[in-house]
């Protein structure tokens, strides 16, 4: 698998920086770090709620049933 070059990596942001202009290039930036910080955040939230899952199912509480010796009250 190639990776990106730093040749391509200079076009790509040629690009961006003639679709955008100079003006836009720090909102957008802005805007992309927030969205990875999401995205970070959502996935940690995951893998937390999926390492919890497995914990509560390695360790099934014990259910305790009273004794009543077969008598009804």
């Amino acid at each position: 698998m190639p990776s990106i070059g730093i040749w391509e990596l200079v076009i790509i942001l040629v690009i961006i920086l003639l679709i955008f202009g100079p003006g836009k290039l720090p909102e957008v930036g802005k805007a992309i770090g927030k969205s990875l910080r999401s995205f970070k955040d959502a996935q940690k939230s995951v893998e937390k709620d999926i390492a919890n899952a497995i914990n509560d199912t390695e360790d099934p509480p014990e259910k305790t049933v009273p004794d009543n010796n077969g008598k009804s009250e």
